[in-house]
């Protein structure tokens, strides 16, 4: 996997969360360049697991995801 900047260029993040070993590890949340948050959703060990919920502009959750465990 290629890493990314956390970073847009506009300064805003694009993601956050932790790694463990070097993958995605726990709680993460996705943001759209706007600064709106995108989808939100864990990790184990570098593979999305659980509910993962994705988000509209104005913040309201739009549409969830079952990754299972």
């Amino acid at each position: 996997m290629t890493e990314r900047s956390p970073l847009y260029d506009n300064g805003l993040p694009r993601f956050k969360g932790e790694y463990l070993n070097g993958e995605m590890h726990g709680y993460w949340e996705f943001y759209r360049k706007d600064g709106s948050l995108m989808r939100s959703g864990n990790f184990i060990s570098g593979k999305q697991t659980g509910i993962w919920t994705t988000y509209t502009r104005e913040g309201r959750p739009h549409k969830q995801t079952d990754f299972g465990k």
